[in-house]
């Protein structure tokens, strides 16, 4: 997937801002990575945009019902599979929790699980939306779960 990069100086951010609303606007945005760059009065937010190019073939291919993004589409198949291991240990949280599945974390969330072979606490933490309360609260079982698909795909030897 190709990614944009923005710099959103925190003084007089406004002209940046628009250029990046309109980018966001204009493409179907898979993930956005973002890191407050601490300067004094010369910080700024430095945004990496994930995104399908406009065109592609592939933003119609991926979309599903309501707009939707279709992850069995993005991710490669292997990684789908232990995306959907992901999806379900959420779904068994939620449920003993009587809550949302999305309040513990997103499809995109679970997805960048994934593509990031996130392997510790400071790698959840790394994932946009993911906060310390839900690395606390969550993390263990998500980060066995991916330990665990992991070392199944090294048995099998196949690449997760």
């Amino acid at each position: 997937m190709p990614l944009k990069f923005f710099t959103i100086p925190v003084r007089d951010s406004e002209p940046a801002e628009e250029e990046l609303n309109a980018f966001l606007g204009s493409y179907r945005v898979l993930a956005i990575d973002r890191k407050l760059i601490d300067l004094g009065e010369n910080s700024f937010w430095a945004l990496c945009v994930d995104f399908l190019p406009a065109g592609s073939g592939q933003a119609g291919s991926t979309m599903g019902k309501k707009g939707r993004v279709d992850y069995r589409e993005i991710l490669p198949s292997q990684e789908f599979l232990v995306f959907a291991k992901l999806r379900e240990l959420r779904k068994q949280i939620a449920q003993a929790e009587s809550v949302p599945v999305y309040t513990i974390f997103t499809n995109e969330q679970l997805a960048e699980m994934v593509r990031r072979r996130v392997r510790n606490k400071s790698d959840l933490e790394g994932i946009a939306g993911v906060g310390d309360a839900r690395v606390s609260k969550y993390g263990p079982q998500f980060l066995a779960a991916l330990q665990s698909a992991e070392v199944h795909h090294e048995a099998s030897g196949k690449p997760v």
